[in-house]
């Protein structure tokens, strides 16, 4: 499947291909989510966080309501990263306060104990399904962006079971059991590659990898089992889909986004907010576009200093291809009101 080859309309196509724009299009990281009320009592009638996953019209019903009430450039997909693992064979729960748990992949076997990658879609169809409808629903303006996290963040929670402080169980196993862990990297990568792919077919027009533990590897480390499954999964997916424009968020990679960019052959490079705009829009924008990189707090905080940073980080980055986002997720205790503050600063040039 291509994607289309005219001239993109949509702002964030536009931005992907590599214009610089007067304003930037902006989304962000989790924004349907808890700060919402119209989410939360959307994930009430849900029952529970896993079964509003599966349910095709709430989870689209979820993607929407951000739009609706902000008219962000872009939706994303409402789902988890968590779902790939559970779909290859491991048991996957939420605990109320406290987040996902998995049951640890060498308690269960290991690897020869997971599916095949070709044998997810089964299980994953009823998040196809969501695609399909938000293909049909979206604004024509607005983009879709399907997700998955990347191998090495999955992977953290497949062998430890559930979310660490520093990702210690992972680098157990890749340090003692280097084998073991390099397959379960490839399978996700595997499995990666088909999960996106179906999500394409289904009406994506975007695909974005999230490594969000991707600091936590260190020097080869990094552009082995971060960088590396990155741009295989990238590779594999331009070539089934020629046209698609893909981001990579390899966070915490500090001053290695710069290396990301070059080596994962991405269209954008997410970047969180502990490396300045400034600087990446000398490192990092003349290779790719760059989407970020508000701190997520001045969602809690708002006031001037909300107005002066989205305006600092417009400025700093508007002599290339652009994408405004937070830093990372909006957290739960974010106000409402300092999202649409944050989208009218941005767009009062527009």
């Amino acid at each position: 499947m291509s994607i289309a080859t005219t001239p993109p309309s949509k702002l964030l196509l536009r931005a992907l291909a590599g214009e610089t724009l007067p304003v930037p299009p902006i989304w962000m990281m989790r924004q349907a989510g808890r700060y919402l009320p119209e989410y939360r009592a959307t994930r009430a009638k849900a029952g529970d966080f896993l079964s509003l996953c599966y349910n095709p019209e709430l989870a689209a019903e979820v993607t929407l309501q951000p739009i609706r009430r902000y008219g962000f450039d872009a939706s994303i997909l409402f789902a988890d990263i968590l779902l790939v693992p559970q779909a290859l064979g491991l048991d996957l729960w939420f605990v109320t306060g406290e987040g996902p748990r998995l049951s640890p992949i060498m308690e269960k076997g290991g690897v020869a104990a997971l599916k095949p990658a070709d044998a997810i879609h089964e299980h994953l169809a009823p998040v196809y399904e969501t695609v399909k409808i938000l293909s049909r629903e979206l604004p024509r303006e607005t983009t879709l962006i399907g997700f998955a996290g990347a191998p090495w963040t999955v992977a953290t929670y497949m062998i430890a079971g559930r979310g660490t402080p520093d990702q210690g169980p992972a680098h157990a196993l890749k340090d003692e059991n280097r084998a073991e862990f390099e397959a379960l990297i490839e399978r996700i990568t595997e499995a990666t590659i088909e999960y996106l792919s179906a999500q394409v077919a289904a009406g994506a027009e975007v695909v974005k990898l999230f490594d969000s533990w991707a600091g936590s590897l260190k020097g080869d480390d990094l552009d082995r089992y971060s960088i590396a499954p990155m741009a295989r999964i990238t590779a594999a997916l331009k070539a089934r889909h020629p046209g698609l424009p893909v981001i990579a968020f390899p966070r915490g990679a500090g001053t290695r986004f710069a290396d990301a960019a070059r080596a994962i052959g991405a269209d954008c490079i997410a970047i969180d907010d502990a490396v300045s705009p400034e600087w990446a829009a000398e490192h990092v924008q003349p290779i790719a576009c760059v989407q970020g990189n508000l701190a997520s707090r001045h969602m809690v905080t708002g006031g001037q200093d909300l107005i002066d940073e989205t305006r600092r980080i417009r400025d700093a980055l508007s002599k290339g291809p652009h994408v405004f986002n937070l830093g990372h997720g909006i957290t739960p205790d974010a106000d409402p009101e300092n999202v649409a503050l944050m989208i009218e600063t941005l767009r009062e040039t527009r």
